[in-house]
């Protein structure tokens, strides 16, 4: 009883300290944002200080924190919602309606996520230059979805592999035709893993930078934009810094909090029979 007592207060220790590993640079941001430049860059660094908010209200002043919010709310779910209006119906191709170029057709897909994104750079910008597409909106949900096309893919086809083919089955002989099958049985059978991978899509859109930051300049700029707009050839200002990050990251952060049981609900869809 003494082992297992302590093994338990162990592992407990061990999850704490983790925890707080994982979480001290969002908590150091935090603090930083509450800094004057010159507390935020002493050293050794203050841990005791006079909280000022300062630097909120000169980010505020410098830029419209609200439009940039605007356009990652839209942006990041649009390419959510474009990902899965096309992995849906791929995922249950490959699930259901097999081929023996399946497999070998996600390995390609999935080996997609290793080619750098500067690698095609280039051509994609002279593609959306030619369709006008450059700093719109719509054109960043297209690369968004794209981007998260091969992960939200696999991720679906995991999850439809776990329901029976019988139930499916069954559809069919009561004349259930595709589009039924999806629509009443595979999809609500399946909703906490499409909701999951719809909130991971939603995560990974929201803080996708490298695309925002070459592809836009004003019109339709999300947070990481905003973010890396305070940063300039004089140098970093780090309490500005941390305060335009603290608040772009704040949303994304509360929402994954706030659907966490989801998100493990639907990760672990499937895992116990």
């Amino acid at each position: 009883m003494k082992d297992s007592a302590a093994k338990r207060i162990f592992i407990t220790i061990l999850g704490w300290l983790v925890a707080l590993l994982l979480a001290f640079p969002i908590i150091w941001m935090v603090m930083t944002s509450f800094k004057t430049e010159t507390d935020a860059i002493s050293t050794p660094p203050l841990f005791v200080w006079h909280p000022t908010v300062a630097s909120y209200a000169e980010v505020q002043e410098r830029a419209n924190y609200f439009s940039f919010a605007l356009n990652s709310i839209l942006i990041s779910v649009g390419g959510s919602l474009l990902a899965l209006a096309f992995s849906v119906p791929a995922a249950y191709a490959m699930a259901f309606h097999p081929t023996p170029r399946t497999r070998s057709t996600l390995l390609w897909m999935l080996s997609t996520k290793m080619l750098p994104p500067v690698g095609v750079l280039v051509p994609i910008y002279l593609l959306f230059s030619s369709l006008n597409i450059l700093d719109t909106r719509g054109g960043l949900i297209i690369v968004y979805a794209l981007m998260n096309l091969p992960i939200v893919v696999w991720m679906l086809f995991t999850f439809f592999k776990e329901v029976p083919r019988e139930i499916l089955e069954a559809g069919r002989m009561d004349g259930a035709g595709v589009w039924n099958e999806m629509r009443y049985l595979l999809m609500p059978l399946t909703l906490p893993g499409i909701a999951s991978t719809g909130l991971l899509s939603l995560i990974l859109c929201w803080n996708e930078a490298f695309w925002s930051l070459n592809l836009t300049s004003s019109a339709a700029a999300p947070l990481t934009t905003f973010i890396a707009s305070f940063s300039s050839p004089e140098g970093l200002f780090f309490a500005k810094l941390s305060a335009a990050s603290t608040i772009a990251v704040a949303p994304i952060l509360i929402f994954g909090w706030l659907s966490q049981r989801q998100l493990v609900r639907g990760m672990t869809f499937g895992a116990v029979k």
